[in-house]
Order: structure tokens, then C-alpha cells, then sequence
């Protein structure tokens, strides 16, 4: 028993050295036949790994010190589960393991894994069965000596125990309503565990998802001014839009403002090159070009009203600047 220990110790370490994935798999109701069948379908892709969860802890945390990631799989050895390990594409593993499922008839006391409907029609049952069917409130009339079912029942709920009745009347209808095999239940990645549903998001789903959650995390910095990394970037064009706003209202220059400085003194250059951008965007909306059509026409308002500003200061003497620098 121990030596048999020993190996199964040897081989979960080698698998876990080996592989930097596993998805964590539940096997309820699945046989040994069709468990054969499933590693046959998965060779030279990944590997199965069946035992029970005492001796899968006491091997992964007996393998910690050698690596650590490996705490991310303990909290979901629960129940009666497997790993399947693979260096390949979890996407075409879950695919394959998902394909591999057989039907299976409704057994007294199992759990339904899903609703089960009877649907309407005539079938095989003689006139005998009627007060069968009234037993499970089941509308029924008889067409050509056979019971027909009036409307579809939903006869199961999904998460219910099946009872000998609705057991009884599937088997007699010959229906086999669940289908069984390995469920996925978590997903481990080089340290990191997460649900299924991740395998299914595709590269421009989650830039967008990170996309938006930076947009967010920006927007709470900037409202309580809390600096973070999000929020630097809109801080630093703060600045720089200040920064250009005090030179355009003052004498001081630099490199990057001149030109600007240069088109608002004018208005002529600046009208030439609004329509030179309007020429080269012809297609573009005309919602989008009143923008610059509207700056056009401000401009020369606006430098007269500058104009009449600094003669105003020049009189009373001031700086411009409201005494900020008194």
C-alpha cells in the first residue's frame, strides 16, 4: 500500500514539473469504460489523473517549496475530481473533453444535471398506462389504442432528485434524458486559477475589459485627487494645457507653443491651415468639421478682444496677471 502511495506521489510530481496547466475536472457518474474512452481521446494531448483529494494535498503541499504556484489548485480539491494537465490549447482540450459524453438513463435519487421535458405526441403505451399518467398530473387521450400526450410536461427540474415515478415513465418512453462525462469546474494556468468561462474570452474582450477598468480607475483618481499610474497621464495634459494657457495669455514662449501662438496672431495662416485639414478630410462628417469652422470664425473676434484686454492693462499699470505675482 505504501509503495503504491509512492508511485502515485511520483507521477502527480512528474505531471506537475511537466505540465503548467491542468484543468480541474469533475467525474460524477462517470464509469471506468468511459473514462478509457476519454483518455483515448485525449492521448498525446493531455493526461488524466484520477485519486483521491487527501493524497493529492498531502503531494502538492509536500511539493510547495519546489513550487509555490501550485497552492492556486488546493482550494479546489473538493468532491470527486481529476486533473487533466496539457501544455496545449485549454480551449481545444475543454472542446474535446465536452464532445466525450454519453447518455444516460434518469436513475432513482440521482440529481438531474439539467430540465427534463416529455413532449407531446402519441406513444408506445397501451390505454393500461392512463391512470399511470394521471398519477403524475399528465394530460393523456387515447388515439388508435395508444396514449398520446396532450402538451409537453416538464417533468424534471434541473437539481432535483428523480423520483421511481418520473424514472419509471422515461424508462417506459425509452428516453435517456442526461448525458454524463467530466465537467470542467476550474481552470489552473502557471499559478493562477479562474473559472471556466475565461477560456471562451478572446484577446479583444479582455483589452477591453482592462481597457475600461483603467478608464474607471482614472476617473476616481482624478474626482478624490488621489495620483495613481491610471491617472498620471491625464495629469501631466492638465498641466500641459495650463501651461500653454499662461503662455498664449502672456509674453512667455516655448518651442512647442510658438506655432500655436503664431496661428492665433493670425488668423489668416490659421484659416488656410483649417482648410487645408478640411481639404484632406473630405470624406469626414460636417458634424466634425464645425468644430474648426467655428474656431475660424472666432479668431479674429477673439484677437481683439485680446487686443483690447492688454491696452486695458497697459493703462491701469497692471501685469496681466491679477497681482499674482505681487
Amino acid at each position: 500500500m505504501a509503495e503504491r502511495k509512492q508511485v502515485y506521489f511520483a507521477k502527480l510530481i512528474k505531471f506537475l514539473d511537466t505540465y503548467e496547466k491542468c484543468l480541474i475536472v469533475g467525474c460524477d457518474n462517470v464509469g471506468s469504460n468511459h473514462m478509457q474512452s476519454i483518455r483515448a481521446k485525449l492521448r498525446g494531448k493531455a493526461e488524466i489523473l484520477m485519486g483521491k483529494n487527501t493524497m493529492m494535498r498531502k503531494a502538492i503541499k509536500g511539493h510547495l517549496a519546489k513550487n509555490p504556484k501550485l497552492e492556486a489548485i488546493l482550494p479546489h480539491l473538493k468532491g470527486n475530481i481529476g486533473l487533466v494537465f496539457t501544455n496545449g490549447s485549454l480551449g481545444e482540450i475543454r472542446d474535446e473533453i465536452n464532445e466525450n459524453k454519453k447518455t444516460a438513463q434518469a436513475r432513482v435519487g440521482s440529481v438531474a444535471p439539467c430540465d427534463v421535458f416529455v413532449p407531446a405526441g402519441v406513444t408506445t403505451l397501451d390505454p393500461s398506462f392512463t391512470s399511470f399518467m394521471q398519477a403524475l398530473d399528465i394530460g393523456t387521450r387515447i388515439n388508435k389504442g395508444c396514449i398520446e400526450i396532450i402538451s409537453n410536461i416538464h417533468l424534471i427540474k434541473k437539481s432535483e432528485k428523480v423520483t421511481s415515478s418520473q424514472a419509471a415513465l422515461l424508462e417506459k418512453l425509452s428516453i435517456n434524458p442526461f448525458r454524463y462525462g467530466l465537467i470542467i469546474m476550474y481552470i489552473y494556468d502557471d499559478g493562477e486559477s479562474y473559472p471556466v468561462p475565461v477560456i471562451d474570452l478572446t484577446n479583444d474582450e479582455i483589452l477591453k475589459k482592462v481597457t475600461n477598468s483603467v478608464q474607471r480607475l482614472s476617473a476616481v483618481s482624478l474626482a478624490t485627487n488621489f495620483p495613481t499610474i491610471a491617472s498620471v497621464p491625464h495629469l501631466l495634459g492638465r498641466a500641459y494645457q495650463n501651461l500653454c494657457a499662461v503662455s498664449i495669455a502672456s509674453d512667455y514662449t516655448f518651442d512647442r507653443v510658438a506655432k500655436l501662438k503664431d496661428l492665433l496672431q493670425n488668423p489668416e495662416a490659421l484659416a488656410a491651415a483649417a482648410a487645408a485639414a478640411a481639404a484632406s478630410s473630405v470624406a469626414a462628417p460636417q458634424a466634425a468639421q464645425a468644430p474648426v469652422a467655428a474656431a475660424v470664425a472666432a479668431a479674429p473676434a477673439a484677437k481683439e478682444e485680446v487686443k483690447k484686454e492688454e491696452e486695458e492693462e497697459e493703462e491701469e499699470g497692471g501685469d496681466g496677471f491679477g497681482g499674482l505675482f505681487d
